[in-house]
């Protein structure tokens, strides 16, 4: 079914809970309009209802508002469509929801954990931790893919990156799960947006805690663990604070584990769903798994969108922008671009060029874990293909329903 430009509200759940195939449609018909779309706000119970937003839809649209930070803000709400109170958006946020001068700071003390260097420390770690996983796997057959495999190699890489305890592995996990639920019955109670914003707070003080309490340990005995780096970093004679700590290891887990989780989640679902393509990999899997992460990456859009807020009256390529207007970038649908990807709705390893967005547009808020994240999507495809071939998803995804994570919450498999 394809929906009229009328007809689509990116607004309305209801969209969100629509079949993948009919969300891409409705997102083709949004990128043929001549203007940017404009959509009322969701009506969120702590904040006036806003003034609505301008959907970027195409891929040209959101490299340039991504290459201009100075035009187009992110300390206005990066996240939330919604105007969220400060604290909340830099609780939840962290550098996400940071202009420069304050983002720049953050970035540079936490970038040194992520350069290819500080990566290749970890490497070890993640073959060893794959390598587990799906030993532990093979004595089953089948399972849950998700809570069996996707879920747990970037959760464990995380926090052992930070020096997590495996005893607060689950909490992480849970709190993760709540901070990204959407508007998901299976973690959304019965008691609405207050229900919501109560959990939602919960979930991120108890992470606050975790690594703030860890961080004072390591500032008297420090290890060599991520959060001895932070905590004890000290670049032009500045530091990061509790809070700063707090909100980064927030965004850490949330970004990193679930994205991650999700992209691997969607990778076994579409080597299934196109034998093809994985035969082309297991031909050639080192010469061709770059290209596969890319595609899966591309293909999936694990983050749907961002936010950002014009600073001033200027112009997006041909569109009219008002200051003050909010424009959501969807990632997703620049990623289906017709005028950049041939044929953008095929699942293709061999795509090249692949210029996507999946780990965000060019400019200062590119994804700094975008070189673990493929690290860690290879590593975890090499340890199944590799001995465990015949892999397969048995059965279709369960689906989180949200607008902000495309998100797989549970998916059946067997080999």
């Amino acid at each position: 079914m394809v929906l009229k430009a009328e007809d689509i509200n990116l607004t309305d759940w209801e969209f969100w809970a629509r079949p993948w195939a009919e969300r891409d449609a409705a997102f083709r018909v949004l990128r043929g309009r001549p203007e940017l779309p404009f959509f009322d706000e969701p009506e969120v119970f702590i904040v006036p209802q806003g003034p609505g937003y301008y959907a970027v839809t195409r891929h040209a649209d959101v490299v340039e508002a991504s290459r201009r930070p100075q035009d187009f803000c992110s300390g206005k709400g990066a996240i939330n469509i919604p105007d969220m109170p400060p604290d909340m958006n830099e609780y939840f946020g962290s550098m996400i929801s940071m202009d420069d001068p304050r983002h720049a700071k953050i970035r540079r003390i936490v970038s040194r954990a992520f350069s290819p260097r500080m990566i290749q420390r970890f490497e070890d770690q993640v073959e060893e931790a794959a390598a587990q996983i799906v030993e532990e796997i093979r004595a089953g057959g089948t399972g849950d893919f998700v809570a069996d495999v996707a879920a747990r190699l970037p959760l464990k890489i995380i926090c052992d990156m930070m020096g997590i305890a495996e005893e607060h592995y689950a909490t992480v996990y849970e709190c993760s799960n709540v901070i990204l639920a959407g508007n998901d019955p299976d973690f959304v109670g019965e008691g609405g947006y207050e229900e919501v914003a109560i959990g939602l707070l919960n979930a991120g003080q108890t992470l606050k805690d975790l690594v703030e309490e860890l961080g004072r340990a390591r500032q008297v005995e420090p290890t060599d663990d991520l959060t001895s780096a932070l905590v004890n970093a000290n670049l032009d004679g500045e530091s990061l604070t509790d809070q700063e700590l707090g909100s980064f290891f927030i965004l850490l887990v949330v970004a990193g584990n679930e994205t991650t989780r999700n992209a691997v989640a969607h990778g076994l679902r579409l080597f299934t769903e196109h034998p093809d393509q994985r035969a082309l990999l297991l031909a050639d899997f080192e010469g061709r798994i770059g290209g596969a992460v890319e595609e899966i990456v591309r293909y999936s859009s694990p983050v749907i969108w961002m936010r950002r807020t014009a600073t001033r009256d200027t112009m997006l390529n041909e569109h009219e922008i008002k200051a003050g207007d909010k424009l959501v970038l969807y990632y997703g649908s620049a990623n289906r671009d017709e005028a950049v990807f041939i044929d953008p709705d095929r699942f293709d390893i061999l795509r090249t060029p692949n210029d996507h967005v999946g780990f965000g547009g060019p400019g200062p808020h590119f994804c700094l874990g975008a070189h673990l994240a493929r690290r860690e999507i290879t590593v975890m495809f090499r340890e199944l293909f590799t001995r465990l071939p015949q892999i397969r998803a048995t059965g279709e995804p369960d689906r989180l329903l949200s607008n902000f994570v495309n998100g797989i919450k549970h998916l059946p498999y067997a080999f």
